[in-house]
């Protein structure tokens, strides 16, 4: 397995300056190495920005940054005067291999997302896996994180967990999707918009089954909320409520190690498909979340399309 270099300074031991006088402006003893900085920016609070970040963004050549304008209003409260690059979904293919030919000549780069750490559901992927491909320096100064905050303000398992990103924001896609994620013991964590909350978390209670869940928005800001709740009633309370303000994460517990369906939990489920679903489809769904074969399902729940021989 290939193994990069790091471009931070081995000796751990020292990073803390003793004769620094101002802690804002903390800085470790030895130079900024040249190479690719991935650092994380604060998710709404400002304070949460790192005094390691601060010194990265003040020493690299250059920060590329998915929006100017957000990253610019960042270092503008810090007093940063370092210059601005895009790099974002739209043109990253394009300005990739000039980033590319300036870490070769050993320049000071720092990546940042607009909102936490970076490659979490934006394009540093590519640039980093490239530079990597390269042997090129990459090391990170970590920070905040919309996804780890919302776990550990849920309440729910964060031994272990998955996090999905976005899931697909039409119906059929998003079903499907969860289905991949439903027999996994483990908390998940996604990504969602506001207006496909209520959606998602419909979705989420039927293809995942009833499990406790969060949902958290405005995190670290002054009007931060973590509702807690099972997957049911939340998708009730945002189809009442409408559409949250906010970046929102959604945050699924595991599921209950559950006995085997028996025969009465089979027919009942089978009824409350059948009632707004065709035979087909209802069969379908039931396979999915039971995993019991299809045939048998459909020969049960062509029993119970016939009163008379019904069970």
């Amino acid at each position: 397995m290939q193994s990069a270099r790091s471009p931070s300074d081995p000796d751990l031991s020292r990073e803390l300056d003793p004769g620094e006088p101002n802690p804002g402006r903390w800085a470790p003893t030895h130079s900024l190495a040249p190479g690719l900085h991935l650092v994380a920016t604060p998710i709404g609070n400002l304070g949460d920005i790192s005094l390691r970040g601060l010194w990265v963004l003040r020493h690299v050549d250059r920060i590329l940054c998915e929006d100017t304008r957000v990253t610019g209003r960042l270092l503008a409260r810090f007093a940063i005067a370092t210059p601005l690059d895009s790099y974002h979904d739209h043109n990253a293919d394009r300005v990739r291999p000039a980033i590319l030919d300036r870490l070769r000549r050993g320049e000071k780069l720092a990546l940042v997302s607009d909102a936490g750490t970076p490659l979490v559901s934006d394009p540093g992927f590519k640039l980093v896996r490239e530079a990597l491909a390269e042997d090129l320096p990459v090391t990170a100064a970590p920070g905040a994180s919309a996804a780890l905050t919302a776990l550990i303000l849920s309440g729910l398992p964060a031994d272990i967990f998955l996090f999905a990103g976005f899931l697909p924001p039409r119906a059929a896609a998003r079903r499907r999707a969860l289905a991949n994620w439903r027999d996994l013991a483990a908390t998940l964590i996604f990504f969602e918009g506001p207006s496909r909350v209520a959606a998602s978390l419909a979705d989420m209670a039927e293809i995942l089954g009833e499990r406790a869940a969060a949902v958290a928005r405005e995190l670290t800001k002054r009007f931060e909320e973590v509702r807690r709740d099972s997957l049911g009633a939340l998708a009730a309370h945002y189809r009442d409520a409408g559409a949250p303000r906010g970046e929102v994460v959604v945050v699924v517990g595991p599921p209950d190690a559950a006995a085997p369906m028996s025969e009465g939990d089979i027919d009942r489920r089978l009824r409350t498909l059948l009632a707004a679903h065709s035979l087909r489809d209802a069969v379908a769904r039931l396979a999915e979340e039971s995993g019991i074969a299809r045939r048998t399902l459909y020969e049960r729940a062509l029993a119970l399309q016939q009163p008379d021989k019904s069970p």
